[in-house]
């Protein structure tokens, strides 16, 4: 089956559709840079680099052009208390990114949708934002008469066998909603379970990361042997293995780093830390799993993302390893640019359980 996939990023929801054997046929990153680790990673993928209110109404997308449609588009100035309504849509501009994406959806018909987002926009604006998202999506009138049937799930990363406390919400849309949801995604999850019986254990940081050694400077490291089931996973036959690099951390930063002990944070430091992240200066421990890895994991002051007995943050192969991403993968761009690759991208594990989800619906539909 075909996909279109909106908001790309540097393609961890794509990943996941590609393993399982779909065919990424366009992809939308309004980010050159970030575009360019996807182009580089499927160079069969038709990269279109472009702010997506350019393109939603073009004629670059057609009906029939993909079976499936993916991506997680903001929803920030969706649904305001006491908002005019005007085509359908709340009257706020920075709505555009969510309607572009609805307006693929209407243009190109496909079986199905599966949008990503925060697991805060249930409760949003008292709800509004997700009841306006069910409402528009289920509409006949906007949709040319082919609504669809939403489905939606928080989905925590630890419970696929990723090793972070990650949460989001996952929405999925069928042309067909005459079916038990939780029943797909058990099924879903036993036939998984056949091909990758450890695919859903619990795993920890050392699980993930305990093999990588030292970081180089070119960020270029000898592949190392796998010795978890989740390191075998994602091992690859290459050579070397890239993006294994270190921020230079000032001094000061580095003494913070050196006083702080696993599982501790600033608070162990007794001094004035000017950071609005809780967690920050905070240690990762080996035997448990991360916190979100996100974009500002290469920064001390960023959140939980010491080495566990480095005085350093995570190299980026480190945050992609727990991440789940597959070891061949390279992130291009500069240190800011794979940092926000990283941090914002759907863990490809979790990207190949809803892929596989999606194709058994699909075929229940036949």
């Amino acid at each position: 089956m075909n996909v279109i996939d909106l908001f790309s990023g540097c393609g961890g929801l794509s990943l996941g559709f590609i393993k399982d054997g779909y065919t990424v046929k366009k992809a939308v990153e309004i980010d050159a840079n970030i575009a360019k680790t996807y182009k580089m990673n499927h160079p069969e993928v038709d990269v279109i680099v472009d702010d997506i209110r350019n393109i939603a109404q073009s004629g670059i997308f057609k009906a029939g052009d993909a079976d499936i449609i993916i991506g997680g588009p903001p929803c920030q100035g969706f649904s305001m208390a006491g908002a005019r309504i005007r085509n359908g849509f709340v009257d706020d501009s920075r709505n555009y990114l969510f309607k572009h994406y609805f307006e693929v959806v209407k243009t190109v018909k496909p079986k199905a949708f599966v949008m990503e987002n925060v697991k805060g926009i249930m409760t949003m604006r008292n709800g509004k934002i997700f009841e306006e998202i069910l409402r528009i999506f289920s509409d006949s009138d906007m949709l040319d008469g082919m609504p669809y049937k939403l489905h939606y799930k928080i989905v925590k990363a630890v419970e696929f066998g990723i090793p972070q406390k990650r949460e989001r919400m996952i929405i999925i849309g069928t042309r067909n909603g005459d079916f038990d949801f939780n029943e797909f995604w058990n099924r879903t999850k036993e036939e998984i379970l056949c091909d990758y019986p450890n695919y859903f254990d619990a795993v920890t940081v050392r699980d993930a990361i305990g093999n990588l050694g030292s970081t180089t400077v070119t960020g270029s490291i000898d592949n190392p042997k796998p010795i978890t089931e989740y390191q075998k996973y994602l091992a690859a036959d290459i050579k070397e293995i890239t993006n294994h690099t270190r921020t230079n951390h000032s001094k000061l930063a580095v003494d913070r780093m050196s006083r702080v002990a696993n599982g501790e944070n600033f608070t162990a430091l007794e001094e004035n830390i000017n950071s609005v992240h809780s967690g920050a200066y905070g240690r990762l421990c080996w035997d448990e799993q991360a916190p979100t890895i996100t974009t500002r994991f290469d920064t001390p002051a960023g959140g939980r993302f010491i080495h566990p007995i480095e005085n350093r943050t995570l190299s980026p192969r480190e945050a992609a390893r727990i991440q789940s991403f597959p070891d061949d993968f390279v992130f291009y761009g500069n240190k800011t640019s794979v940092c926000k690759q990283i941090g914002n991208a759907v863990p490809p594990k979790v990207s190949y359980f809803l892929a596989r989800l999606i194709s058994k619906i699909i075929e229940s539909e036949v």
